[in-house]
C-alpha cells in the first residue's frame, strides 16, 4: 500500500508540474511523447505472437513507433483530427466487441496494432490540445474519469447486484455505473455555474458532452480488461509499482479524452467557446 501511495504522489506531482508549473508546452509534449512511446510497449505485449523470444524488441521498436506519429501528430493538428475521428469509430465498434465476449474474440487479430497506434496517439494528442486550451480544461477532464471510477467504486462496493460486464470485469455494476455518473453530474453542475457562463442549450451541450465522456471512459477500461483477459495478462506493465502499467492508469482516458476533444473542437465551430 505505501508503495502504491508513493507512485501516485509522484506520478500527480510530475503531471500536475508538466500542467501549471510552466507556461513552456516542452514539458507537457516529452512527458505526452514518452506516455505513449510506453503505452505503445505495453499495448504490443498485450497483442498475439506466435512466438515470445522477440516479443520484447519488438515492443520497443512498436512503443517508439507509436511515440514518433504521436510527435508528428503534436505538431500537425489535421493529422490529430484524423486520429480522433478513427478512433471514436474505433470504439463505436468495440461496443460489440466487449458485448459479445468471449463467444466472439475475432477482434483479437494483428490489425490490433494498428488500432493501438491510433487509439494511444489520439489519446496523447487530444489531451494536450485540452491542455493547449486551458490546463483547467485538462483537469476537469480527469475530474470526470477520475469522479466516474471513485463513484463507480464506491457504489458498486456497497450496492452492486446487476453485473455491467460479467465476462469481462466481474467487479463492475450497474449500480457502480449510475454512481459514477451521479457523481460527475455533481461534478458538471458545480463548473457550470460556478466557472462558466452559458446559456440554457449551451448548458445543455455541455452536460450531454460531459456524459458522453464519462460513458466512454467506462468503455475504455472495459476494453482494456477484455484485451488483457484475453492475453492473459493481469497488468500492462510494471513501470508503475503498485499500479500496474501506464495503459493500466490511462485506459479510461484512451476514450474519454479524444471524445472530450473533439466536442470542445465541435462546439467551438459552432459558436459555443468555452
Amino acid at each position: 500500500m505505501l508503495e502504491r501511495i508513493v507512485t501516485a504522489l509522484v506520478l500527480v506531482a510530475v503531471v500536475l508540474g508538466c500542467m501549471f508549473a510552466t507556461q513552456s508546452h516542452y514539458p507537457m509534449l516529452v512527458l505526452m511523447i514518452v506516455a505513449a512511446g510506453v503505452a505503445g510497449y505495453e499495448w504490443y505485449k498485450l497483442m498475439p505472437h506466435e512466438t515470445v523470444n522477440a516479443v520484447k524488441p519488438k515492443a520497443w521498436c512498436y512503443g517508439l513507433l507509436v511515440a514518433f506519429v504521436s510527435g508528428v501528430a503534436l505538431f500537425f493538428h489535421d493529422i490529430a483530427l484524423l486520429l480522433w475521428s478513427a478512433s471514436i469509430l474505433t470504439w463505436l465498434v468495440s461496443v460489440y466487441w466487449v458485448k459479445s465476449f468471449p463467444e466472439f474474440d475475432g477482434w483479437y487479430n494483428a490489425t490490433l496494432y494498428v488500432i493501438g497506434i491510433i487509439l494511444v496517439c489520439a489519446a496523447v494528442t487530444s489531451i494536450f490540445v485540452v491542455w493547449q486550451s486551458s490546463p483547467w480544461w485538462l483537469m476537469y477532464l480527469f475530474l470526470l474519469v477520475w469522479g466516474a471510477d471513485s463513484g463507480a467504486y464506491f457504489v458498486g462496493r456497497k450496492f452492486g447486484k446487476r453485473k455491467l460486464a460479467p465476462t469481462v470485469s466481474p467487479n463492475k455494476s450497474v449500480e457502480g455505473l449510475y454512481g459514477g455518473v451521479i457523481t460527475t453530474i455533481l461534478v458538471m453542475l458545480v463548473v457550470q455555474y460556478q466557472y462558466l457562463n452559458l446559456t440554457l442549450i449551451q448548458q445543455i451541450l455541455f452536460l450531454i458532452l460531459s456524459l458522453i465522456t464519462v460513458f466512454g471512459s467506462v468503455l475504455g477500461d472495459l476494453f482494456e480488461s477484455m484485451i488483457k483477459r484475453r492475453a492473459g495478462i493481469k497488468d500492462s506493465g510494471r513501470v508503475l509499482p503498485g499500479h500496474g502499467g501506464v495503459l493500466d492508469r490511462i485506459d479510461s482516458l484512451l476514450a474519454a479524452a479524444p471524445i472530450f476533444a473533439t466536442g470542445m473542437y465541435i462546439l467551438k465551430l459552432i459558436g459555443v467557446d468555452l
